[in-house]
């Protein structure tokens, strides 16, 4: 793979030419779009560990989007600059790889559920095991079926920026290549005809079906290396590495922070995790120690740990930079660090901790419920008004007008494509936010009444 391919700035469903350099760079523009998204926005309701928290001190979606992206910003300016010295690419800036992988960090969750990774567990449970919904999805062939069955945040984010947002373009945010080729850390479609691919790249599904020739152009237009000739499968965007390290940087660090908010934590227990993170110790221990308050030194220790660990990824994908442009490389660079026995302790203790913490399990339970039953009952709502029009029974023809026209069909009319039919309501579903959720399955359920 070439840079100058990897950095198009050509624009997914755009006609329009990239435009002329000026102080506001296209892929700044990218950022913008993202930010100013509504999708990005429903973030700040949707769970990131701790489900419908009540302390405002905890991280969301949003927040913990918004650190990555800052997180990514740093990782890919500061690999910018030793890939221009290295190839001379003088038509690019440091700022552009930062930017590039800022925008995309930025919207690496817009994709998720309500309720997290519980939430996608929910929706594939609804797709195998629904009375109705696995009946449904059992009807569909290959990849069409694995997209709900595999259902993947990451290919409902690729769906959301490139169609979802701004419906009326095509394209959607009509996002840079670049941007949307570094954003999709999975770059492959969900069914491989039962084949096994190696590599953290063939992991996951990164597009749907329905969006298949969407991420085709995009992968034609960076000089994608294709990885198979029956499947839609590519070699990774070399700057997804660096979209993925600032995610596993964000969580892993960032948890252990919330983890100690919340009392799961002893100072004395962070400060064990995060000290063999930090670089020259003898120099930082006087300076933490002058800090009077835990919680300040926990802030700065967490600084300290994102520092160092940044340093090393940058060091690491140069290190490998010809191994990644020729699709040789394919493991996360975190796994490739001098620190990654100091780092795995960090998810290690907070997956003791923290994730099955009970008040993060009852809620994810409580969220898995509401996300697959309001998928069960919606589905035979859409479907009843598809087959019968106005002879469905009233039930169908009040709870489908709970459904914006967007996830129905123009009039309010279910679209006869059975697969389309059910992406638009996952598209509904996994869209909400995590109290909209809970909302509207207590009013279909008759849990909650206006008044009551």
């Amino acid at each position: 793979m070439q840079w100058q391919e990897l950095l198009s700035r050509a624009r997914l469903g755009s006609p329009e030419p990239p435009r002329a350099s000026s102080a506001r760079t296209d892929f700044q523009r990218d950022f913008d779009r993202v930010v100013f998204s509504s999708a990005f926005r429903r973030m700040q309701d949707k769970t990131q560990v701790f489900p419908l928290s009540k302390v405002d001190y905890v991280r969301t979606r949003l927040t913990h989007s918004l650190e990555a992206s800052s997180i990514g910003r740093s990782i890919g300016t500061l690999t910018g600059e030793q890939v221009i010295r290295r190839h001379a690419l003088v038509e690019f800036e440091a700022a552009d790889f930062g930017s590039i992988v800022a925008a995309a960090c930025l919207a690496h969750d817009i994709g998720n559920p309500p309720f997290g990774h519980s939430g996608e567990d929910a929706i594939r449970h609804w797709a195998h095991e629904a009375d109705y919904g696995a009946r449904r999805v059992a009807m569909l062939q290959g990849s069409e079926r694995e997209d709900f069955l595999s259902f993947e945040g990451n290919a409902q984010g690729f769906r959301i920026i490139t169609r979802l947002q701004n419906p009326d373009n095509v394209g959607g945010l009509q996002l840079t290549c670049a941007t949307l080729a570094a954003f999709t850390k999975y770059p492959r479609e969900s069914w491989l005809g039962g084949s096994r691919f190696g590599g953290i790249s063939a992991k996951k599904q990164g597009f749907t079906a329905a969006d298949r020739s969407a991420f085709e152009s995009v992968a034609e237009t960076v000089g994608l290396i294709p990885r198979d000739t029956h499947h839609a499968m590519w070699c990774r965007h070399p700057l997804a590495f660096l979209v993925e390290a600032a995610d596993d940087i964000s969580y892993r660090v960032i948890d252990i922070e919330d983890g100690y908010r919340l009392g799961h934590f002893s100072y004395r227990e962070v400060l064990d995790l995060f000290w063999p993170l930090v670089p020259d110790p003898d120099r930082q221990r006087p300076r933490l120690e002058c800090i009077r308050e835990d919680k300040d030194r926990v802030e700065f220790l967490r600084a300290k740990v994102i520092n160092e660990v940044i340093r090393q990824v940058v060091g690491c994908f140069m290190d490998n930079e010809d191994a990644i442009l020729s699709g040789r490389f394919d493991v996360p660079l975190l796994e490739e660090l001098p620190v990654r026995p100091e780092l795995d302790a960090l998810i290690e203790n907070a997956r003791e901790r923290i994730y099955c913490a009970p008040e993060v399990v009852s809620i994810q339970a409580a969220g898995f419920q509401v996300v697959g039953d309001l998928l069960e009952r919606f589905t035979q709502v859409v479907d009843d008004v598809a087959q019968k029009g106005g002879r469905a029974s009233p039930r169908s023809l009040m709870l489908i007008r709970l459904i914006p026209e967007q996830f129905i069909g123009p009039a309010r009319v279910p679209i006869g494509d059975p697969y389309r039919r059910l992406l638009q309501l996952t598209d509904f579903v996994s869209g909400m936010t995590d109290s909209y959720a809970v909302s509207l399955y207590k009013k279909v359920t008759g849990i909650s009444l206006p008044g009551g």
